[in-house]
């Protein structure tokens, strides 16, 4: 088993990755959008946190957190974000022995991908990376076509272009996928 640990920081900047157990085909996040908000919007009334950027595609999700000051504890958010919004989805996803012998869903991947922020220029490229990804994975032709994102109160506050599309150096950047 590897020997897996995470880095918790209090107040810190995170991107976060986070997939669906089964990807391939998988249209549920979009299918279930305003699910998925709900479970984020109860989870933050309890354990807030500011969420700095986000997309939201078929198969998983990029966001970017800022945790209150003497916070780190962002496991405990994601495992509440993913069973709030687990109980609101009819059953019916594959799941595993594994899975089963634990009483578990089938429908998130276990673990996530994290982040820590380290810098304005970091925090930048992740921005970016986020906003670029639907065009990344060939959803639309320009990040304003996507709906599930924060691109657009970026680009209300004259952060992007509309037709920004990415045209940026993001081989620094984290990403999990």
């Amino acid at each position: 088993m590897t020997n897996y640990r995470r880095i918790y920081m209090p107040g810190a900047t995170w991107f976060f990755t986070v997939n669906l157990a089964e990807r391939k085909g998988n249209r549920l996040l979009v299918e279930n959008i305003d699910c998925l908000r709900n479970a984020f919007e109860t989870v933050k009334t309890r354990h807030p946190f500011r969420i700095d950027a986000v997309v939201i595609l078929p198969d998983h999700l990029h966001c970017i957190w800022t945790l209150p000051p003497n916070d780190t504890d962002f496991s405990v958010r994601w495992g509440l974000i993913k069973a709030t919004f687990s109980r609101t989805i009819e059953k019916g996803e594959r799941i595993s022995q594994s899975r089963q012998k634990r009483g578990e869903r089938g429908l998130w991947q276990r673990r996530f991908w994290e982040h820590q922020i380290r810098d304005e220029a970091d925090f930048h490229r992740h921005i970016d990376y986020i906003h670029w990804n639907p065009v990344k994975h060939g959803w639309v032709r320009q990040a304003a076509d996507w709906p599930h994102s924060s691109f657009h109160a970026y680009l209300k506050r004259g952060i992007y272009q509309k037709h920004w599309c990415g045209n940026i150096d993001l081989s620094n950047v984290s990403t999990g996928e």
